[in-house]
């Protein structure tokens, strides 16, 4: 998602196409979760030291500011002055893309007739200007999560009892309002935590509110608890009665217990009720938020206004005037399924509305195409903060299609391992070349260093990419600057081309920067956003205003032709070549796209597809031409050119495909460096020409040329089609080490250097040092080095620096050796743009390496140590190895598999199939809390770049309580001992896929706490780790020399308890040392390039004591098999049910004939009173709790007490194997008999609560205090096991303060939460009159004990 770009250090998984800006004053609104995201995060830059800035002398330059130029004195520097009008346009910034012009010419093209789709993080549909559109129809026609994070299981069928109310999924009593018309009557029920539809924003602003009520009523009980203290000690001054302690006891727990409740309050949110019913025409909705109100009376089941699916009605809901959060809802699966929409961050309302915003009362606010319509396609993820889900992605195509929509608007983005590859890319083709929907995307905001536009928007053929522009009156405007630019320039952060396969990367540019809608539970009308996520929606509202005018002129709409349109018709931003990679073809200029698409209509709909590959080559097959290399960039290479036209799907053979064929004049930029030929004739079919480029007489740098074909006989359409050469011939450095030094460079406000350094062979990081001098206001710089590496995401390291005074600051990060190295330095584009005076840098760049003969370490579990060699090939450089293992890895596979059809219409795409869906479960087991993370191997870390659909994890307890979800990104979540299982949601449309991944291995990494932490020892000797010498620590690398040594494995002391053979420990490993940075600093000593190293647990112990073969016994044979007998019939007697009364009756009858077979045996009375409590008491409770006191009574009565006691007093020779299999003998029976207390107990109590108080004999109070006595004397009663009849005992002693606290310590020593232990902590504060607590406890209820898992 996109607040940072391509970042997956940056937690990929916040993929919001968003940047932060320079900016202050009153427009920067800090309520949003997206806003205070960016503010942390950086985006995209320019070209080799060249500011992206704009041309205004080109003829096709961008139109002048809308800003007054003035000499007046009282004007800014510069004389730059807006008005206030102008200050309202550059708030929404149209006039840059000549939308002004466009509309003055065409008032009713304002976007009337097009349908734009948003796929982002859900458009808020109560937003201001959002609303209806220009000519008074509904603004936003459906809003739909695609993602799946507002599902509700709503499954469960009830119906009304005579009151006409129900029970809903929460348990709670819902009254229905007997005007909803139901024939059926019935009522699907379902329930969810109102925070999983939150955003974390919203969330957090909530739970300060709910806090500061709650700690007022928490303060109030506290003080009540401290007033009867104070009372009982003044009373009782001297409190020497056992008694009175144990009152006085119960009075302090109360109040400790309040105190800590406020220490460890954690708002897990009120739960809602969602009922959903057909009334005879339409599945309708309803909400009961009661709980979320926290009053009697509002928010009830019956007040709520039933809702429908959204696109019937477009009708929304607020849950309630705290949160002030809209929603909608949309029902599924006939009733089963109820989804509750609402939106995960600011995001997408903000670019709906630079999109289509409608302000009657404010037109210099509206948005670009005030006329459009939209859909809202929620791609972004509530579970996952907001990150795009690839379910999402699919049923946002899907719902596109569906409302045949002729626009997409995607504001997220991510790296890519391979360019215009992936599931969703060969979808997004689909949805372009057969449904004829223009995709327009964001590029990135990972700038400035090249290579940095990411998927989908910036390396998908089918998609325009955007890139963000800022103008001087933007700057002025909603930025706040002091002193705007003279000239408009692309973002800093604005991400760059090329592609990795040689393609453009950046289509267009488009203002990146606006104040628009946000939603209202935001505060607050509008905000301003910047980032190459506002500069799509700009463009994506500007082709809109095309489509509207194509349609009404009847002119065929087609992505071929608007794009070609678009892209022929921007206005230059810079005049360097190179620039196109920083800004792609220009700016947006509508009303010159408006009239290129007037004169072409008569034109064939035809997009030209190439593949390029070199010669001698048949693989890869590239977009564009990218030297790279240094060795490429220095000889003449040739490259083959296929050209295929492309048709949409629909498109006639006879009167299209046949009759095509077009003549076209061939261009070089520079007939110098790229030789091809002059023309050629291209049918239907397509045709294939060569290309030469030699680039060994340019100089070093960043070079851009392109191929380009001309009609002759319309040279008026611009290039028909281009081929993109993008030249990086790096500089070559000597020394030892290796150093590049750069002096004096200049540098303005949005200035940027480029660097490109043949990474010399053996380097494995780099050491900068900046330095600052010769200026006066506070300077930011942003530092960018990219590598690109054959199928893997481009090596990005990164930084931002501000300097507030003259002075320097060291870096030092990882390269690869071998590989061509881009240094961009650039000074924000904002950054010190009111001074005059530039900056002055100097650059140092030194590159060291130790090379390894083995990058990745594998002990193979053995003594064995690994040896290693090293050599350094630049220069001298200490070798110092430190590893350490901090993490186990553990192999799972599934225990059960599932694959379904899924049941609804939101999976079926567009070519009809239905998506299937797979579920692996999981099983896995932690014997001490610990952070675990799932890993799938295969796929794991590729959203776009994925064959597969979509992945999806949840990890939950036995309760059904999910700790964790997440999907391509896995995070580290804390869990608690215990069992747990992990469930993998696949989806795909090809069966046959899911099948090869029904025994996919998955990976359970855990975190290991600090003290278990393994450090490596290193030896100099191959039998160092058994004889304990030959430690090697360090020493000085020779260059060329190599130098080996020995790291050996953790000693079996070491090895993590409970770590299963075959588990692999991992770590990493580090060689060399950092020379820059201060040497008291030991954490900075190491290198910054660390590599894995693993160590496989080896099988464990075989135990060399054997099992004697048995000693000789006293018993003869036939004893010894009346034993076996007798020991299988009790076996034999537990496994009876008894569903029936002829089953209990067998039951009792065997129970009776054992019981007259085996008189007093207690291990028999022992597994009979365990059946009697496996009985399920339907409606004589009393009666089934007196069953099971008499048969406790009959194991009790089996006991000779006193000789257990006796026995248990005294020491057994551990020695004597008789002796010892006695004792566990006498210690069975010692637990038999205290479970038999402990259960009659319970029952007693039981029964107790049963009956009312007048019914309840004094004796039978007694018979529990004598029963509770007797359990005491052999177990501590306090302990897990037995702790809750002592919790019973205080609670009917009176004293619930004390039975509250044994509780809590029951609850803390359960390894896994029990529902019943909950259930009574509930009733003790209640009991106490806590209802604040109570209601607390309820909420979290919902959580530890939720009815049923979540769907996916």
């Amino acid at each position: 998602m996109w607040p940072s770009l391509h970042k997956p250090v940056a937690r990929v998984h916040v993929r919001l196409l968003l940047a932060v800006s320079a900016f202050s004053g009153p427009l920067h609104f800090g309520t949003s979760g997206a806003v205070a995201a960016a503010v942390t995060t950086r985006g995209p830059s320019p070209s080799r030291g060249v500011a992206a800035t704009a041309m205004p002398s080109s003829s096709s330059s961008p139109p002048p500011s809308s800003a007054e130029e003035t000499t007046d004195a009282a004007s800014p520097a510069g004389g730059f002055r807006l008005t206030e009008p102008s200050f309202l346009e550059s708030l929404m910034p149209k006039k840059e893309i000549g939308v002004d012009r466009f509309l003055a010419a065409h008032p009713e093209y304002d976007g009337r007739g097009a349908f734009i789709a948003i796929f982002d993080s859900g458009v808020d549909p109560a937003a201001a200007g959002l609303q209806t559109t220009s000519d008074g129809k509904p603004k936003i026609l459906d809003v739909i999560d695609c993602t799946g994070s507002g599902d509700v299981d709503t499954s469960k069928v009830v119906k009304a009892d005579a009151d006409g109310a129900i029970v809903g999924a929460s348990g709670a009593r819902l009254v229905v309002n007997s005007s909803w018309k139901n024939p059926s009557q019935e009522w699907h029920v379902g329930c969810k935590l109102i925070y999983e539809l939150f955003t974390d924003t919203l969330t957090s602003r909530l739970k300060k509110e709910r806090k500061k009520k709650w700690d007022e009523e928490n303060q109030e009980a506290i003080s009540d608890a401290l007033k009867q203290l104070n009372e009982f000690e003044k009373k009782h001054t001297k409190v020497d009665d056992a008694t009175l302690k144990k009152a006085h006891e119960d009075l302090q727990s109360r109040l400790d217990y309040l105190r800590k409740q406020a220490e460890g309050y954690d708002d897990k949110g009120p739960v809602i009720d969602i009922v959903a019913w057909h009334d005879g025409d339409v599945w309708r909705v309803a909400v009961d938020t009661q709980t979320l109100q926290g009053t009697n009376n509002g928010g009830k089941l019956a007040d709520f206004v039933p809702l429908t699916n959204y696109r019937l009605e477009r009708k929304y809901a607020i849950f309630s005037k705290l949160d002030a959060c809209s929603f909608v809802a949309n029902v599924y699966d006939d009733g089963n399924l109820v989804s509750i929409v609402t939106d995960c961050s600011p995001h997408a309302t903000h670019v709906a509305g630079i999109a289509a915003a409608f302000h009657p009362d404010e037109p210099l606010l509206n948005g670009v195409a005030p006329g459009a319509q939209l859909i809202s396609c929620k791609i972004g993820d509530t579970r996952l903060g907001s990150m795009e889900t690839g379910t999402g992605l699919v049923r946002a195509l899907i719902a596109a299609v569906e409302h045949k929509c002729d626009l997409i608007n995607m504001s997220y983005g991510e790296a890519t391992l391979l360019p215009d590859y992936g599931r969703f890319i060969d979808l997004s083709n689909e949805v372009v070349d057969k449904h004829r929907i223009i995709f327009i995307s964001s590029a990135g905001n990972n700038g400035p260093a090249l290579n940095t536009v990411g998927a989908p928007g910036g390396t998908s053929t089918s998609i325009i990419g955007v890139g963000a522009y800022v103008s001087p009156a933007m700057a002025a405007g909603a930025h706040c600057v002091v002193q705007p630019p003279a000239e408009g320039m692309e973002y800093t952060w604005s991400s760059r081309g090329p592609t990795a396969d040689g393609d453009l990367g950046v289509s267009i540019s488009a203002p990146g920067g606006a104040v628009a809608p946000v939603p209202t539970w935001t505060l607050q009308s509008r905000m301003l956003m910047n980032g190459t996520s506002m500069a799509s929606p700009s463009a994506c509202g500007g082709v809109a205003l095309l489509v509207s005018g194509m349609k009404a002129e009847g002119i065929p709409l087609s992505p071929y032709s608007v794009r070609k349109a678009i892209e022929n018709t921007a206005a230059s931003i810079s005049n360097a070549p190179e620039e196109k990679l920083t800004t792609g073809n220009g700016l947006l200029q509508v009303d010159r796209a408006f009239e290129y698409v007037q004169q072409a209509k008569k034109l064939p709909l035809v997009s030209y597809r190439i593949s390029i590959n070199q010669v001698g080559k048949s693989i890869p097959k590239l977009r564009g031409i990218y030297l790279r290399g240094s060795t490429a960039c220095h000889q003449t290479s040739e490259w083959t050119v296929e050209l295929d036209p492309k048709f949409h799907e629909d498109a006639s053979n006879l009167e299209q495909l046949v009759p095509f064929e077009e003549c076209l004049q061939l261009h070089s930029t520079d007939t110098s460096v790229v030789q091809i030929p002059e023309y050629i004739l291209v049918t239907n079919n397509g045709r294939s020409f060569n290309i030469v480029v030699n680039p060994a007489n340019i100089s070093s740098g960043l070079h851009y040329y392109e191929v380009y074909g001309i009609d002759y006989k319309a040279p008026w359409r611009g290039p028909i089609f281009r081929v993109p050469i993008t030249v990086i011939k790096p500089i070559t450095l000597l020394g030892e080490p290796p150093l590049l030094s750069i002096s004096n460079l200049s540098f303005r406000s949005g200035h940027i250097e480029r660097r490109f350094i043949n990474v010399p062979f053996g380097a494995s990081w780099v050491e900068v040092t900046m330095r600052t001098s010769a200026f006066d206001t506070p300077r930011r710089f942003f530092l960018d080095t990219v590598q690109i590496c054959p199928l893997k995401r481009p090596i990005k390291w990164e930084a931002v620096v501000t300097f507030s005074s003259p002075s320097s600051k060291n870096f030092s990060f990882p390269v690869e050796g071998g590989l061509t190295l881009e240094l961009s330095i650039a000074q924000f584009w904002s950054s010190g743009i009111a001074s005059h005076e530039p900056t002055c840098v100097d650059f140092e760049v030194v590159f060291h390496g130790i090379c390894i003969d083995e990058k990745v370490i594998a002990l193979d579990g053995s003594e064995s140590p690994l040896r290693i060699v090293a050599r350094s090939l630049l220069a001298s450089e200490k070798l110092a190895p430190v590893a350490t293992l901090n993490k186990i890895k553990i192999p799972y596979r599934p225990v059960e598999c599932n694959l379904s059809s899924l049941p609804t219409d939101r999976d079926r795409l567009p070519s009809g199939k239905q998506i299937i869906a797979l579920i692996l479960t999981y099983k896995f087991k932690l014997d001490d809390g610990a952070e675990v993370k799932p890993h799938v191997p295969l796929l794991n870390n590729r959203i776009y770049d994925n064959k597969f659909e979509s992945q999806f994890y949840r990890i939950s307890d036995s309760n059904k309580r999910v700790y964790s979800s997440g999907d391509v990104y896995p995070s580290f979540v804390k869990l608690p001992k215990g069992e747990y299982t992990l469930q993998l949601y696949i989806r795909h449309e090809n069966v046959q896929f899911l099948e090869k991944l029904k025994q996919l291995v998955l990976f359970i990494e855990r975190k290991l706490d600090k003290k278990e932490f393994i450090p490596l020892s290193f030896y100099s000797q191959p039998d160092g780790p058994i004889i304990g010498s030959g430690t090697f620590k360090s020493t000085i690398l020779v260059p060329g020399e190599p130098e080996a040594f020995y790291v050996g494995p953790p000693s079996r002391e070491q090895l993590p308890k409970n770590a299963p053979p075959g588990a692999v420990l991992v770590g990493s490993i580090t060689y060399g040392t950092v020379s820059t940075f201060n040497k008291k600093d030991e954490q900075k000593q190491h290198d910054p390039v660390s590599y894995r190293i693993s160590y496989t647990i080896p099988p464990s112990k075989v135990n060399g004591d054997k099992e004697k073969a048995g000693s000789v016994g006293t018993k003869s044979i036939s004893e010894q098999l009346a034993e076996e007998v007798r020991d299988t019939k009790i076996k034999f007697l537990s496994s009876l049910k008894q569903e029936n009364e002829e089953d209990k009756s067998a039951w009792s009858e065997l129970v009776a004939s054992l019981k007259s077979e085996y008189p007093k045996y207690t291990p028999l009375l022992a597994k009979i009173l365990e059946c009697v409590l496996q009985k399920t008491a339907y409606d004589d409770k009393i009666g089934h709790e007196k069953e099971v006191i008499a048969a406790a009574d009959e194991v009790v009565g089996s006991i000779d007490k006193e000789e257990l006691a006796k026995y248990l007093s005294l020491n057994s020779d551990p020695e004597d194997e008789e002796a010892q299999k006695f004792k566990k003998k006498m210690e069975e029976t010692r637990d038999q008999l205290a479970d038999a207390l402990y259960q009659k107990g319970l029952a007693l109590a039981e029964i107790e609560s049963l009956k009312s108080d007048e019914s309840i004999e004094a004796s039978a109070k007694d018979i529990f205090e004598e029963n509770y006595k007797e359990l005491i004397k052999w177990v501590d009663a306090k302990s897990a096991k037995y702790g809750t009849l002592t919790v019973l005992r205080e609670r009917r002693c009176g004293r619930p303060g004390t039975a509250l606290k044994v509780l809590n310590e029951l609850i803390q020593n359960e390894s896994e939460p029990k529902k019943k232990l909950y259930d009574l902590k509930i009733q003790l504060v209640e009991e106490m009159g806590w209802s604040h607590v109570s209601t607390y406890e309820k909420q979290w209820m919902q959580v530890r004990f939720p009815p049923t898992l979540p769907p996916f």
